[in-house]
Order: structure tokens, then C-alpha cells, then sequence
């Protein structure tokens, strides 16, 4: 299998997709930001300095999800047509789980677009709670679904 973003020369570039059909696409990525549990007490009270930190990281997301191509060089901009974003605190983790759903109807998918918008919902709840904890991870950042296109359906295990 070769890299569809190098040309034959070994030359980055972006992908012609002009000859793909227009299909609806979907993608889901999932990551977590893991703290103590100290910590997740303010996200559940509340009480962070800065505010609503799920609220916040929850539009950073999705304003990540709509600026991915001019993020991530060789992506495409999309017409995106959904952005969903869900920050579920976890006391098991103990931590904030993040899914994001990402639709369109195009000629490429929107994994990427999905993947930034939990990366920057994880980084922004990094900043929200960064003066109360700096030793926060995040971590398992993943695509779990990819569904449309040539190519078809991809589901991670679990």
C-alpha cells in the first residue's frame, strides 16, 4: 500500500479527491484526560477558576473540528455538517472521558477532523486545570469509527 500524499517523486501534496464520489461520511475519536482525583472534586463542583471547564472544552472542540484544515497541512476543508462533543467526568479514571462526532457529506472523511476536536477539548481542559494540577495526562487519543467512502466501515476494538 502507498501513501496517497506522496507524489511519485517522494513530494508531499495534497490528494486530488475530485474524481471521488460524494458520500456521507462519519467519524468518532475518543480520548481521555487522566488526573487526580482532587482535581476532577473541581471539575464536579464546579469550582475551577477559569469556569465551566466542560463547557469550554466542549466548544474548543468543536471550533477545532471546523479549523482541522488549517491545523494539519495536507487535510482538506470540509463543509462540515455535525460536531458533537461529549466530556463525561470519570471517577474510575479518575478523569474526564471526551468522544467527539464528526459528519459530512464530501469526497473525504473527517477523522481528522474528529481527532482535533478531542485533542483540543483535552488540551483545554488541560488549561482550565493546569493551575491545580500540572501533572495531568492525556491520553488514548484514537480514531473508534470511520464510516462512508470507498473504502467503507472501520470500528476499533474496544
Amino acid at each position: 500500500m502507498s501513501l496517497s500524499h506522496f507524489d511519485a517523486e517522494g513530494q508531499a501534496h495534497m490528494v486530488d479527491v475530485s474524481d471521488k464520489a460524494e458520500t456521507d461520511r462519519t467519524a468518532v475519536a475518543e480520548g481521555a484526560v487522566v488526573m487526580r482525583p482532587e482535581t476532577l472534586a473541581h471539575v464536579l463542583a464546579g469550582t475551577a477558576k477559569k469556569g465551566d471547564v466542560l463547557g469550554i472544552a466542549r466548544i474548543a472542540g468543536i471550533m477545532a473540528a471546523k479549523k482541522t484544515s488549517d491545523l494539519i497541512p495536507l487535510c482538506h476543508p470540509l463543509p462540515i455538517s455535525k460536531v458533537s462533543l461529549h466530556l463525561t467526568p470519570d471517577e474510575a479514571l479518575p478523569g474526564v472521558r471526551i468522544t467527539a462526532t464528526v459528519r459530512t457529506t464530501g469526497r473525504t472523511g473527517v477523522e481528522m477532523e474528529a481527532l482535533t476536536a478531542v485533542s483540543v477539548a483535552a488540551l483545554t481542559v488541560y488549561d482550565m486545570l493546569k493551575a491545580v494540577e500540572k501533572s495531568m495526562r492525556i491520553e488514548g487519543i484514537r480514531v473508534m469509527l470511520k464510516d462512508g467512502g470507498k473504502s467503507g466501515r472501520y470500528e476499533a476494538e474496544a
